[in-house]
C-alpha cells in the first residue's frame, strides 16, 4: 500500500490575456532606417492621431505604456544617428510613436503554465490561526516556447486547503541593473568548465585586471581583434565571452506591484530561449534570518547555464551563474540550510542519476557524491529531484521524479540522513503520484513534475505540473510518509 495523497481542486491554466510589452526590431539596419524615415515623414497632426489611437488601444493593457515607448525609443537612437538626426530635436509625441513601432505584445502564458514550487511568504501578517501565506512560482511559456518565472499568492488553512488572491490583469517587467565588475579568475574558470578554449582568450584577458567591467571586456576584445582576420571559431569564443558576462544582473520591481503582476522574463543572451524550472527555497542563514534562493536553468537555444537567483522580498532579485565542474545539466536544488558548515545541493549532473554536492560558497560547486541510481521499474529511464528537500525530525525528505515506460513521469520520495544527506535512510518502492486521466493529456503527455514542496501543519504541500500544460496541488500526511519511508 502506497502513501495516501489528496489531490486538491485548485487548477492553474495558461491565460493568453496576460501580456508584456517587449522591445522589437524588424529586420536589418537598412530596413530599420527605412522604417524611421517613413515615421519621420508623418505630419505633426498625423503623429498625434496615430499615437492617440495606439494609447487608446493599449494603455489599459499595460502599466504606464508611455514609459515603455520612451525606453524602447532610446534603444534605437543609434539608427537616428546613422541618419544624422539628433534625437533631441524630436518632440515627445514623435519619440513615443517611434517607440511604439519598436514594441510588441508577448503573451507570457499562452502555451503552458507548469512546474511550480511553493515557499512561505515573507509577509505573514493578518492571518487566522493555522493559516500560512505562500508564494507559488510557475514556469510560464509563450510563443516560441520561451519560458519565464511568474508568481501567485495564496493562503493554506489548517487542513491544507488552498485559496488564492485575485490575479491582476497587468503584468510588470522589472528594471534591469547589469553587474558592474567580474572576477577574472572565476570568469576564466567558468569558461574552462564550459570547454571554451582558444589562444585568443590569453590575449584578451592579459589586457584586463583582476576585476573588470563589461566595458573593459568589450574594449579588450576590440583592441585584440583590431586589424585581425577573425575566424568563425574565434568569433564563437568572443560571443561566448559576452554571453557569460551578460549572465550577471539585478532586477527591481516597482513597490506598487502585486506579486501576480511580476514576471522574471529572460534578460541576458544566455536566457534568450527561456528561464526553466526555478526551484525556490526559503533558506535559513547562520544568524537565523531567512533569504530566498532559486536555482534555474538558462537556455539560449543551444546551451544550458545553471544560475541562482536570490531575494528577501520578491521585489529585488540578484541573478548570477553557478560555477564549478559539478555545475552541469539541469535540476539543481539547494538544501534550506547549511549542513556541517557547508551549503548542500541535490543535483543530476549526468542527466539520469541523483547526486549530492557540498560547497563553501553558493556559486562554486566542484565535488559530487552519487546518491541514487534508477532501481525501480518506474524510474529505469532516469531519476531526478523535484526541488529542495524538506527537513523533518527523522531526516530530509527529497521528492523525486522517475521516468519509466512510455516516458511516463511519476513522483517518488526518499529519506536522507540529517547530518549526512548523501546517505539514504529509506525510499518508496512505488510512486506516490502517477498521472491520472486528467493529468496525462497536455503539451508533453504523461508527466507530473514539481519544482519544490513545503511543510505545513504536519502536511507536505506538493505543487505539480500536469503534462507541461497546467498545474495543481497534492497534500500528503507527513506521519504517513515517514512511516512508509522508515519501514
Amino acid at each position: 500500500m502506497g502513501v495516501k495523497i489528496q489531490r486538491l481542486s485548485n487548477r492553474f491554466y495558461p491565460d493568453n490575456k496576460r501580456v508584456i510589452a517587449r522591445f522589437f526590431i524588424a529586420g536589418d539596419e537598412e530596413r530599420n532606417r527605412k522604417l524611421l524615415l517613413n515615421i519621420l515623414k508623418l505630419t505633426r497632426e498625423e503623429v498625434g492621431i496615430k499615437l492617440n489611437r495606439i494609447l487608446g488601444s493599449y494603455a489599459n493593457r499595460h502599466r504606464n505604456i508611455t514609459s515603455v515607448f520612451e525606453r524602447h525609443f532610446f534603444h534605437i537612437i543609434h539608427y537616428l544617428e546613422d541618419l544624422q538626426i539628433d534625437h533631441k530635436s524630436l518632440d515627445r509625441e514623435m519619440k513615443l510613436l517611434i517607440g511604439a513601432y519598436y514594441t510588441l505584445e508577448y503573451s507570457i502564458e499562452s502555451a503552458a503554465f507548469f512546474n511550480p514550487s511553493v515557499v512561505k511568504d515573507p509577509n505573514q501578517d493578518h492571518l487566522e490561526e493555522g493559516q500560512e501565506r505562500v508564494i507559488v512560482s510557475f514556469r510560464a511559456t509563450g510563443e516560441g516556447h520561451i519560458s519565464s518565472i511568474v508568481f501567485r499568492s495564496g493562503i493554506i488553512d489548517d487542513r491544507g486547503n488552498l485559496s488564492f488572491m485575485d490575479i491582476s490583469s497587468l503584468v510588470e517587467m522589472p528594471h534591469i541593473v547589469k553587474m558592474r565588475e567580474y572576477d577574472k579568475k572565476r570568469f576564466m574558470e567558468k569558461l574552462d568548465e564550459l570547454d571554451i578554449h582558444k589562444d585568443i582568450l590569453d590575449d584578451i584577458f592579459s589586457r584586463l585586471g583582476d576585476l573588470f567591467t563589461l566595458g573593459d571586456l568589450q574594449r579588450s576584445i576590440h583592441d585584440c581583434v583590431a586589424g585581425m582576420q577573425v575566424s568563425v571559431s574565434k568569433r564563437n569564443v568572443i560571443n561566448s565571452l559576452i554571453w557569460l558576462a551578460d549572465a550577471h544582473y539585478d532586477i527591481q520591481f516597482s513597490p506598487d506591484t502585486t506579486i501576480s503582476e511580476r514576471v522574471i522574463f529572460p534578460v541576458s543572451d544566455s536566457e534568450k530561449n527561456g528561464i526553466e524550472d526555478a526551484r525556490f527555497v526559503c533558506f535559513t542563514e547562520d544568524d537565523g534570518s531567512t533569504i530566498y534562493y532559486a536555482t534555474f536553468t538558462a537556455y539560449n537555444g543551444f546551451a544550458t547555464l545553471p544560475k541562482i537567483l536570490e531575494t528577501r522580498d520578491f521585489y529585488n532579485f540578484t541573478v548570477r551563474p553557478i560555477h564549478g565542474k559539478a555545475a552541469q545539466n539541469k535540476g539543481m536544488a539547494l538544501f534550506p540550510r547549511k549542513i556541517r558548515g557547508q551549503y548542500v545541493m541535490a543535483s543530476r549532473i549526468d542527466g539520469y542519476r541523483n547526486y549530492i554536492m557540498y560547497s563553501d560558497t553558493l556559486q562554486n560547486w566542484n565535488d559530487v557524491i552519487l546518491l541514487q541510481e534508477p532501481e525501480q521499474s518506474w524510474e529505469f529511464v532516469q531519476i531526478g529531484n523535484c526541488g529542495s528537500p524538506i527537513e523533518t525530525e527523522k531526516g530530509w525528505i527529497l521528492i523525486t521524479h522517475g521516468v519509466g515506460a512510455m516516458r511516463e513521469y511519476c513522483l517518488g520520495m526518499v529519506l536522507l540522513d540529517l547530518n549526512h544527506p548523501e546517505n539514504v535512510i529509506g525510499s518508496l518502492s512505488e510512486p506516490f503520484l502517477i498521472p491520472n486521466g486528467e493529468e496525462r493529456e497536455g503539451y508533453v503527455p504523461n508527466v507530473v513534475y514539481s519544482c519544490g514542496a513545503m511543510l505545513h501543519n504536519n502536511m507536505i504541500i506538493v505543487p505539480y505540473g500536469m503534462s507541461d500544460s497546467a498545474s495543481s496541488f497534492a497534500v500528503i500526511d507527513l506521519d504517513d510518509a515517514l512511516k512508509r519511508l522508515c519501514s
